[in-house]
């Protein structure tokens, strides 16, 4: 049996695996081919708004919609190999759903520092 573990050392231990990038490199990233994916819950995607081309997925449906060889994938879930830069509000369990991406094979999956939060502080594209 696993010993048990608080979430804050959890994170800091998963983080280790990610190559975990703020927004202007996520920026970059996605003008580049990276597929920006928005796991925040509707909520605030309505409160907030939406970063331009990002592909919105819920977290419980996350995996079945990126799993390229899943029945129920996204059109965009296309290879292993693709980039896929995760973002919830503020950057905590974004790094979780990279992991578990990770999991599945997707091994250049990562997440956005600080989040959506982030993203919209740098002054980067919001809509809506």
């Amino acid at each position: 049996m696993t010993e048990p573990v608080g979430i804050d050392e959890l994170l800091e231990r998963i983080r280790t695996e990610l190559d975990r990038v703020e927004p202007q490199r996520a920026f970059v990233e996605a003008g580049e081919g990276a597929l920006l994916v928005d796991i925040r819950y509707a909520a605030l995607r309505e409160r907030d708004g939406l970063i331009p081309g990002a592909l919105v997925v819920e977290r419980n449906e996350l995996e079945w919609r990126l799993d390229p060889q899943g029945s129920h994938r996204a059109a965009e879930a296309v290879s292993h190999d693709l980039r896929i830069v995760v973002i919830c509000n503020e950057g905590y369990a974004s790094s979780l759903a990279a992991v578990s991406l990770r999991q599945l094979g997707l091994h250049r999956a990562t997440d956005l520092i600080g989040g959506f939060q982030a993203w919209r502080s740098a002054g980067l594209p919001v809509e809506g």
